[in-house]
């Protein structure tokens, strides 16, 4: 019977960081992976939430398997071309591991894991340099969402307010984000005490491998925040 490829040793010298051990742990998995499930998906993501990430895998952690990381990573152990290769046409998944892209393995029906993707959305604050989605402007006058003893922390964050009889109060109107503009420390927090949510987490698949098929959905948005699973 022929050696499996998935058995095939790789060179993992100039990946260093976590140490190759760490490296092979994770080349082993994937290549494990690849034979356990039917299907392969890789997917991208905008406005990362670990903790929202995490509750979506656990979902699926029956049928379905996670990896986030170092692209250059998953394409070692997919193979980067059809010469080294773990499964026919698998390196077509690696050429598009670019960015910040995740691989899902999985034996769910296509139709199931597309609509799962489609459909998962998560609201959050938005965190320092992201991009305003709308301008919030606060009007001249009491602000009475704030406790007297935030008068302090909003000075700080250059609101121009000060105590009336107890009440914080702008002593005049006040921009604190315009839309399409980065948001800076103090904007972010301030949206954050007005409970004003401007970042969507969400997935989108880029492409799907199974034993003799591949397909391309397209590429997906690109955004800071990678963090390992």
């Amino acid at each position: 019977m022929p050696k499996s490829k998935r058995d095939r040793p790789v060179t993992l010298s100039k990946t260093k960081k976590k140490g190759r051990e760490h490296k092979e742990t994770i080349v082993n998995s994937i290549r494990q992976a690849a034979e356990d499930y039917s299907s392969v998906y890789v997917f991208s993501f905008e406005n990362m939430r670990n903790l929202k990430f995490k509750e979506f895998r656990d979902q699926l952690k029956s049928s379905s398997r996670f990896f986030l990381g170092s692209n250059k990573v998953m394409q070692i152990s997919l193979g980067r071309s059809d010469s080294d290769e773990i499964r026919p046409d698998l390196h077509k998944i690696s050429k598009v591991l670019h960015g910040n892209a995740g691989l899902c393995f999985t034996n769910l029906p296509k139709e199931e894991v597309e609509r799962l993707f489609n459909e998962y959305k998560e609201y959050d604050f938005a965190r320092t340099g992201s991009i305003a989605t709308e301008k919030v402007e606060l009007q001249e006058g009491p602000l009475e969402q704030f406790t007297h003893e935030m008068e302090p922390f909003l000075r700080k964050q250059g609101m121009p307010v000060r105590l009336n009889k107890g009440v914080v109060e702008l002593v005049s109107d006040f921009l604190v984000c315009d839309e399409g503009k980065s948001l800076s420390p103090e904007s972010a927090r301030i949206l954050r005490l007005l409970g004003i949510k401007m970042a969507t987490f969400r997935l989108h698949l880029i492409s799907r491998w199974s034993p003799g098929e591949f397909e391309l959905y397209g590429p997906g948005p690109d955004d800071s925040g990678v963090e390992s699973s």
